[in-house]
């Protein structure tokens, strides 16, 4: 999700609208609508029974770059994916290779890999996935570089419309962000670009996990 300014604290207003746990109704009906729009999902329990899902849907052997994600790293999909063995984890590989000399081979291998898996910062209840990001390097694959997108989502993330949506992010992922971000690395967070993805044009390209936890921010 970049700006000096450190950005307010998230509030109890914010905490109340966008960190309680939908009902099962209410995720059932976001599945359905997903699905309508040409993203399959599935809904599971626990952020356990997420990360089996994900080791379903993805053959040994793939190519798989995991989006930095407080989710994935909470429920052990991040290490799945990048020390299990399972797979070939582009991150790793990309943090070898050296930036000056090997850039544009960075960019490319980047770009387009097998598998996609992250989360999304919102999702409306007619089935809109919203995502942030500070840098954008993510998202071009998300749209439409990488074979297969998968996102694992928890049950909080849940809004009423992409207004809503934006709002989320700004006064509840945002903050959070922003203070991990300079916690791990020192430097601040930004929405600098909001990707909205409203329908998947490809058949069974992308998938989302609907998790009854809350999950990630």
């Amino acid at each position: 999700m970049s700006s000096a300014a450190k950005p307010p604290d998230v509030t109890e207003q914010a905490v109340a609208e966008f960190a309680q746990v939908s009902s099962t109704d209410r995720i059932a009906t976001v599945a359905q609508a997903l699905e309508r729009n040409g993203i399959e999902a599935f809904v599971v329990n626990s952020g356990d029974e997420a990360r089996q899902t994900v080791a379903s849907l993805i053959p040994h052997g793939a190519e798989v770059f995991n989006n930095t994600s407080r989710t994935l790293e909470s429920i052990g999909v991040a290490d799945d994916i990048e020390r299990s063995g399972r797979y070939e984890p582009l991150r790793l590989r990309l943090f070898q290779m050296d930036r000056e000399m090997q850039a544009r081979e960075m960019r490319i291998l980047a770009a387009a890999p097998d598998y996609v898996v992250g989360s999304v910062h919102a999702v409306t209840d007619g089935g809109s996935l919203l995502i942030a990001s500070a840098s954008g390097s993510q998202l071009g694959p998300i749209v439409s570089g990488a074979e297969h997108v998968i996102f694992v989502i928890g049950g909080q993330k849940i809004v009423v419309d992409i207004d809503t949506g934006i709002r989320r992010i700004f006064e509840y992922a945002f903050p959070l962000e922003d203070r991990r971000a300079r916690d791990a690395y020192g430097v601040a967070s930004g929405v600098n670009n909001i990707l909205i993805s409203n329908r998947a044009v490809a058949a069974e390209r992308i998938t989302a996990i609907l998790v009854h936890e809350a999950l990630g921010f």
